[in-house]
C-alpha cells in the first residue's frame, strides 16, 4: 500500500494542484494518483491500492477532483474515503463532504462523463461492468484518467481532513449488462384523475428503500403513478422494470442537488442525467432547464422554501412548469411556499402572463417516512407518461394529503357556461358565479375560498364524515380567480390549520 500526500492546506502543496475553469464552474483539481503501467497475470497481485490523505480549508470550491490514472487490464475499480468531524462552536457548520466519480471522458459540465454519485449517503463505492453499488453506473473501467469528485458540502473552521483509498482489481471484466426501463404507460381509465408522488428516493440515492419497498408503499397509498428523483444519478432508472405495472405507472428523473436549491427533472427519458454542478451566479439553469424538457421531463423547483443548506431555491422561477409547493409533512416552510406561490398567481394576473401550478410531493427517503403524503391528483388523458405530464403542466391538478381525500372544484356562470381547475372561466366581468367545491374524506375540516385578494370565505368545520358540499358566489370584476383550501382545524392561532387538501386556481373573466 503506497501514501501520497496531497495536503492542501499550505502553500507548499499549490505545486501539486491547480485550479481549473470550466465554463464559469471552478473547482479543484489535486495531483494525480497512479498505479502500476500495465497488469501482468503471471507477474503481479490481482489487486493494487492507493491511499490519498489530505486536508480541504474551509471556502474551498464546491468541487475537488481527485485524478487517478487507470491503468489497462481492471476489472474493478473500489474507492472508501473518510474525513474528521470535529466539534465547532454553536451556530457553526460542521464538516460534511459528498463523493462521486468521473470516467476518464472527463469532468465536463454537461459531458459524458458521468459514472455516479453518492453525496454523503455512502462511504464506499464500486464499479464493474456487470455492476455497481447503487448510485453508481456499472460498465467497463476503460484506462485513462478517471476523476473522483469530492464536495466539501460544508467545512468546518479547523478544515476538514479526508483520507481516501482506491483499490484496482485486476482480471478479465463480466458481461456488461444492458439496462430495462419501465414502459411509458400503463392501464388508464382513459381520462379520468390519477393519484401520483412525483418526489422519492430510494437506496440508488440517499433513501433505504428498494424500488419494490417503493411499489408496494406507493400502491397501498393508493397512487397510479410515481417519479424516482434520486439526487444527482440516473443510476436507479434500469431497476424499475419489474416495479411497474397495469396499475402503477413508474416515470424515472432526477432531484437536481445545486448548492442554490433542488429541482425535480420530472418524467425525463430514461438513462438521462442533469449535471448540478453550478450555482445561481453561474447563470447555468437555464440550460439544464431546456435539458431536462428535450430529454421530455418537467422543470419542478422542489421544497424552494426549504431551511436545509443548500435547500432554497435561488435561480426564480422563469424556467418552472410547476413548482412543489408541499412537500412531505406539512410544516411551517410549506406555508411559506403556499404564499409565495399564490403571490406569483397575483402576478401573472396583474402582467398578463402565464401562470407557474402547484404540486406536492413525499420527499420520501425511509421508514417511517409515509409514501403517498402529500399525492397531486392530476386529470389526465390516460395514464401515460406524456399525459401525466400534460395534466401537470395544466394545472389540471389538487393536492391531496391521503387517498382518502378527494376533491370536485368547479366555477360556473349564469348562461351555463363551466370551468374546472387549472381552466378559465369566460364570462363578462360583472356576470354571477358560482365557486364550488365538493368534498370527501376530510372530516372536522374547514373550506377556504382564496383569490388574488386573499382568503374571501370560510366555512363552517366538515361533519364527521368528511363529505360536503360549499358554495360561493363572486363575479370576475371581484375575483381574477379563485382556488380552494381544506384545512384542518388551528392549533396555534393565529396560524391556520394544516393543510388537508388544496387546488390549483380557476381563473375567471375573458
Amino acid at each position: 500500500m503506497c501514501e501520497d500526500d496531497h495536503g492542501t492546506d499550505g502553500n507548499d502543496g499549490m505545486g501539486r494542484r491547480a485550479l481549473i475553469v470550466t465554463g464559469t464552474a471552478a473547482a479543484l483539481t489535486l495531483g494525480s494518483v497512479t498505479f502500476s503501467p500495465g497488469y501482468d497475470a503471471e507477474a503481479a497481485s490481482d489487486q493494487e491500492t492507493r491511499t490519498v490523505r489530505g486536508t480541504l480549508p474551509t471556502g474551498s470550491p464546491d468541487f475537488v477532483y481527485l485524478p487517478v490514472e487507470i491503468p489497462a487490464g481492471v476489472r474493478e475499480f473500489k474507492v472508501a474515503y473518510s474525513y474528521e468531524r470535529p466539534s465547532v462552536p454553536a451556530g457553526t457548520q460542521g464538516n460534511a463532504l459528498d463523493i462521486g466519480v468521473f470516467d476518464e471522458r472527463g469532468t465536463e459540465l454537461g459531458g459524458r462523463g458521468f459514472r455516479g454519485w453518492s453525496g454523503g449517503a455512502r462511504s464506499e463505492f464500486f464499479i464493474r461492468a456487470d455492476e455497481a453499488t447503487p448510485g453508481y453506473i456499472p460498465g467497463p473501467v476503460r484506462p485513462g484518467t478517471w476523476y473522483i469528485a469530492l464536495g466539501p458540502y460544508t467545512v468546518s473552521p479547523q478544515g476538514l481532513p479526508y483520507v481516501i483509498t482506491i483499490t484496482l482489481t485486476y482480471g478479465e471484466p463480466g458481461a456488461v449488462v444492458r439496462p430495462v426501463y419501465p414502459p411509458s404507460r400503463a392501464r388508464g381509465r382513459g381520462r379520468a384523475w390519477y393519484r401520483g408522488d412525483c418526489h422519492l428516493h430510494s437506496w440508488y440515492s440517499d433513501g433505504r428503500r428498494t424500488p419494490a419497498e417503493i411499489a408496494d408503499l406507493a400502491r397501498a397509498a393508493g397512487l397510479d403513478f410515481i417519479n424516482t428523483s434520486e439526487h444527482n444519478t440516473h443510476s436507479g432508472h434500469a431497476h424499475w422494470a419489474e416495479e411497474a405495472g397495469d396499475d402503477l405507472l413508474v416515470m424515472v428523473g432526477e432531484e437536481v442537488t445545486t448548492r442554490n436549491g433542488h429541482v425535480l427533472a420530472l418524467g425525463t427519458d430514461p438513462g438521462t442525467l442533469i449535471d448540478w454542478r453550478y450555482r445561481a451566479r453561474d447563470n447555468r439553469f437555464g440550460r439544464y432547464a431546456r435539458e431536462i424538457r428535450r430529454s421530455g421531463g418537467l422543470v419542478v423547483p422542489a421544497h424552494p422554501h426549504a431551511t436545509c443548506i443548500g435547500c432554497n431555491w435561488k435561480f426564480g422561477f422563469g424556467e418552472a412548469d410547476a413548482v412543489e409547493v408541499w412537500n412531505g409533512a406539512y410544516t411551517a416552510d410549506d406555508e411559506i411556499a403556499l404564499a409565495d406561490w399564490d403571490g406569483m398567481l397575483v402576478a401573472s394576473v396583474r402582467e398578463g402572463r402565464g401562470w407557474i401550478p402547484a404540486m406536492g410531493n413525499s420527499d420520501a427517503h425511509r421508514d417511517p417516512d409515509p409514501v403517498g403524503t402529500p399525492q397531486t391528483v392530476v386529470l389526465a388523458d390516460d395514464l401515460t407518461r406524456q399525459d401525466i405530464q400534460a395534466g401537470i403542466r395544466a394545472g389540471r391538478s389538487y393536492v391531496a394529503e391521503s387517498k382518502s381525500v378527494s376533491l370536485a372544484f368547479t366555477a360556473s356562470g349564469s348562461k351555463g357556461e363551466h370551468a374546472g381547475i387549472g381552466e378559465r372561466l369566460r364570462v363578462g366581468r360583472d356576470t354571477p358565479v358560482t365557486v364550488r367545491l365538493e368534498v370527501t374524506g376530510a372530516p372536522g375540516c374547514t373550506v377556504r375560498f382564496i383569490t388574488d385578494q386573499g382568503v374571501l370565505f370560510t366555512s363552517a368545520p366538515l361533519p364527521s364524515d368528511g363529505s360536503g358540499t360549499v358554495e360561493w358566489p363572486t363575479t370576475a370584476s371581484y375575483a381574477a380567480y379563485a382556488r380552494a383550501e381544506v384545512r384542518h382545524a388551528v392549533l396555534l392561532p393565529p396560524l391556520p390549520g394544516a393543510l388537508a387538501a388544496f387546488t390549483n386556481p380557476i381563473f375567471l373573466g375573458r
